[in-house]
């Protein structure tokens, strides 16, 4: 039966929780990694959060996958991971795809702005 885009974001927000920006902070302070998931354009546009990894969301799959070559060592299932993209739409949907491939401590922080307006600062990429 097809899904529509509505149900898969149900289906992400019932199971990546989301959280604030200083919950964020805490986290990355403790060593989670936050991950911007935008594309590089709306990096180069708009800057990321300070000290945000970046995997674009369509690579993510082969970035997290640690049984291929392209597996990107920042991301380990022992480690907390904070995504974000513009709205938070497509945080959760890549959260889910991480909680799907065995990554248990994943969150959604949402979107930049959620950083801007939570205190974050922005480094130019």
């Amino acid at each position: 039966m097809p899904v529509t885009v509505k149900e898969m974001m149900e289906a992400a927000n019932a199971v990546v929780e989301r959280v604030d920006a200083a919950q964020a902070k805490t986290m990355t302070e403790q060593g989670g990694l936050l991950l911007d998931i935008r594309d590089a354009n709306e990096l180069e546009q708009t800057g990321r959060a300070a000290g945000a990894h970046h995997i674009p969301r369509g690579m993510l799959e082969f970035r997290a996958d640690d049984t291929l070559q392209s597996h990107d060592p920042e991301l380990r299932k022992d480690r907390p991971i904070v995504l974000y993209c513009a709205s938070g739409g497509r945080a959760a949907l890549a959260g889910k795809l991480l909680k799907d491939m065995g990554y248990q401590r994943v969150y959604n922080l949402g979107g930049l702005t959620d950083w801007v307006n939570g205190g974050g600062e922005i480094a130019k990429s």
